[in-house]
């Protein structure tokens, strides 16, 4: 596959600037692989497409308030850093982004917070923007956490245009978000409300947590023509035995089970047994997926609208089909769904 099959043109005027007033009036897509048929709904609807028996399967990851503003030691130029994993607890070391990148050299110091409450200095360069940091701090870790948490913004894609707010720190994370990690919003579960779980447990339909750590990979641009080119960052993933009962009791039992995001997606096709089944995992996945693939475990996927050539278009071309997927995508921008991480959802079944 080429990755100008993947390519249409984005409405931006379209892309969500803001979540819906509640989670679950979100409108929904509602895409019919067999029948080739497109449904508008709202996401408090999705009750209405899972039966007793069936099984959601979640992605608990956390989003850590992950982007700082320092400024450079001497010049007091304001440097933005974006925290993307811990790589040492003990030492304090950090993966990161920084911009301008071309200002930020090894050895230099940075100032973060009123009165240099938190200062790191620059130790490596990895890629062109990354950077990896030491935090110089006495205190403990739970005390640096703390501190992070004071000093760093919700980190909101760019593409949301306007100054970060007080409610995206609730509305830029999923409810049942458990296990801290993520930079990026597992974005298809920002969509389910309390009520509407409640619902959907009462009618029998069953939760399993899996944990994926997202990174900036799944949205970093793809630049090569030849997709089998392509090379996903790693993301740290975790399948453990309570989630992996669950969900092969519904594949057992010929119950529905619905992937809630692309990156449960990855993370349950990354492990996956030899009989189709899910099995426990823990680890680092950088499995991407793009058509023609053979999907294992779910067979629905609630997701929302992404970017042009994105891997997360190509996701989902491979599971509803490339030529079902940009009459979707058409007929979305035709009827106005909102795009992106706070825009609507879609339901391929």
């Amino acid at each position: 596959m080429k990755l100008s099959q993947f390519r249409y043109k984005e409405p931006v005027e379209l892309f969500a600037q803001h979540p819906t007033p509640h989670r679950d009036d979100a409108r929904m897509m509602v895409v019919h692989r067999n029948k080739g048929t497109i449904e508008h709904k709202y996401v408090k609807d999705l009750v209405d497409y899972f039966s007793e028996g069936d099984c959601m399967i979640l992605n608990n990851t956390r989003v850590f308030p992950a982007r700082l503003y320092g400024n450079k030691e001497k010049t007091g130029a304001q440097i933005e850093v974006f925290l993307l994993r811990e790589l040492d607890r003990e030492s304090k070391l950090w993966d990161v982004l920084v911009d301008p990148a071309r200002k930020i050299r090894i050895g230099n110091k940075l100032y973060f917070g009123e009165d240099d409450m938190l200062v790191a200095e620059v130790i490596d360069n990895t890629t062109s923007r990354g950077r990896t940091l030491r935090f110089l701090f006495d205190g403990t870790h739970d005390e640096f956490k703390d501190i992070l948490a004071q000093l760093g913004e919700t980190p909101l894609p760019r593409y949301i245009d306007r100054p970060t707010e007080a409610e995206d720190r609730e509305r830029y994370q999923t409810i049942y978000a458990k296990v801290e990690g993520a930079v990026a919003a597992p974005v298809g579960g920002l969509h389910l409300s309390r009520e509407l779980m409640k619902r959907m447990e009462l009618k029998g339909i069953n939760f399993a947590e899996i944990t994926l750590h997202l990174g900036l990979g799944a949205f970093r641009p793809v630049e090569v023509e030849d997709l089998t080119k392509h090379k996903m960052d790693s993301e740290e993933c975790m399948v453990n035995q309570q989630a992996v009962d669950i969900v092969n009791q519904s594949i057992r039992n010929k119950g529905r089970v619905c992937a809630v995001d692309t990156s449960v997606m990855r993370a349950i096709e990354t492990s996956v047994s030899t009989e189709g089944l899910l099995k426990t995992y823990q680890g680092w996945t950088n499995k991407f997926i793009f058509p023609p693939y053979d999907f294992s475990v779910a067979d629905s996927l609630l997701t929302n609208f992404h970017r042009s050539e994105s891997t997360l278009f190509m996701m989902v071309a491979a599971f509803a089909g490339l030529e079902l997927t940009h009459e979707a995508y058409k007929t979305a921008m035709k009827e106005k769904y909102r795009f992106l991480t706070y825009g609507d959802a879609m339901l391929i079944l």
